[in-house]
């Protein structure tokens, strides 16, 4: 059970990290680092809407597993 919590942590943290870099496109490197990119509220539609709730759900599954990890483990 521990080695299957472990493996879908991994394949989670890959994806949400991957989420997060592709929802930064045309920001450069300094929309990764926090530069100012001009508006920072703006209209999300197409594949922006859907990488943004992606990235959500994979955040709440990431802590979802780490807190199932917690409570096998000990």
């Amino acid at each position: 059970m521990k080695l299957a919590l472990d493996i879908a942590m991994i394949i989670t943290s890959i994806a949400l990290i991957a989420s997060v870099i592709l929802q930064s496109k045309g920001a450069g490197l300094g929309g990764l680092t926090g530069g100012d990119t001009g508006s920072f509220f703006t209209a999300r539609r197409g594949v922006e809407k859907v990488l943004f709730r992606l990235t959500i759900v994979l955040s709440f599954v990431f802590f979802f597993l780490a807190i199932v990890s917690v409570i096998v483990t000990g």
